[in-house]
């Protein structure tokens, strides 16, 4: 009997909490705690489904938080997490600074931590297991390719407005530096505005209606994701114009609306980053709760979309 205590005891050690004060109701069912974003756009929505869904399938007890686009509530839903002791604590950071405080909290606690779609900034990194998500740098390097294929052998400066995702956040920034440095080599191409539009389809298309005003001549728009292109095709639309022939579109994301926009010519390319995390990072909780080390950073695999490639793809997509 006392090594059967003693064994429970270590058990319960190796869980990192156990059960009764996890609220889950069964000593083997892990429990995750997830602090998401917002549902800033269809991308995220989908994000989150397949979080919920994954979760539901692996048999893990899912605690689901929404911060609401404000990271103030995203590091207050984390201290929850490690005060009802879950197993596993797993959040996509609003922005990219400020959070080595709570991520220590979090490692005192001896509750592992899981970042999924966006980094952080901290020099410090033991203080989460692993990152799941895409290059964003990669994917801003992928929009600037095709640009610079495009426009290769012409002559004549060609004016490019850029769609930002919300300020200081990782998306935002590696996609910017992945196309600025992309487009460099072709010196005709130059940003000449650069305005956030926060992921959003309306503030897309309110930025978009600045940036038409401003700017007689514009070639390009380069959108950090497809809800802001989509809101930018309704301001160049009301200006008069046509989107994917007049003013060339390029968004990240490929979901579903974009995808119809790019099938029906309105976007003329899109990179994709897909936001079906949730098998992975049920796997990386499965790991990372039995003892197991995941690798630092997994990529998530991702391609790229032209017109015709869109209208095969269109009718099987999820999101």
């Amino acid at each position: 009997m006392v090594g059967a205590v003693l064994l429970s005891s270590a058990l319960a050690g190796c869980g990192g909490g156990d059960d009764s004060s996890s609220g889950s109701g069964s000593d083997d069912k892990i429990v995750l705690g997830f602090s998401q974003v917002g549902a800033e756009s269809g991308w995220r929505t989908a994000n989150t489904k397949s979080i919920q869904d994954s979760a539901k399938a692996a048999g893990i007890e899912l605690k689901f938080a929404d911060a609401q686009g404000k990271q103030e509530n995203q590091i207050t839903a984390i201290r929850s997490f490690i005060t009802q002791k879950v197993d596993v604590i797993a959040f996509s950071p609003v922005v990219t600074s400020g959070w080595d405080a709570v991520l220590k909290e979090a490692k005192d606690a001896g509750i592992p931590v899981i970042l999924t779609d966006r980094s952080v900034d901290s020099q410090d990194t033991s203080l989460y297991v692993s990152f799941l998500g895409s290059d964003f740098v990669e994917e801003g390097k992928k929009a600037g390719q095709w640009l610079v294929d495009q426009y290769k052998g012409k002559t004549g400066t060609v004016n490019i407005v850029e769609l930002q995702g919300t300020t200081g956040a990782a998306p935002a920034i590696d996609r910017q530096k992945g196309f600025a440095d992309t487009i460099a080599s072709d010196p005709n191409l130059k940003v000449v505005k650069s305005q956030t539009g926060d992921f959003t389809r309306a503030q897309g298309k309110t930025v978009m209606e600045t940036f038409l005003q401003s700017t007689p001549k514009i070639d390009v728009l380069y959108a950090h994701n497809d809800d802001m292109g989509l809101g930018a095709i309704e301001a160049i639309e009301a200006a008069g114009k046509k989107p994917g022939t007049d003013i060339k579109i390029i968004t990240v994301d490929a979901v579903k609306d974009g995808m119809t926009a790019l099938s029906e010519g309105k976007i003329n390319y899109i990179v994709e980053c897909s936001p079906l995390l949730g098998p992975q990072l049920m796997d990386i909780v499965k790991q990372v709760k039995s003892g197991g080390t995941p690798e630092k950073r997994i990529l998530t695999k991702e391609t790229t979309f032209t017109q015709e490639q869109a209208k095969t793809e269109l009718p099987n997509r999820q999101y």
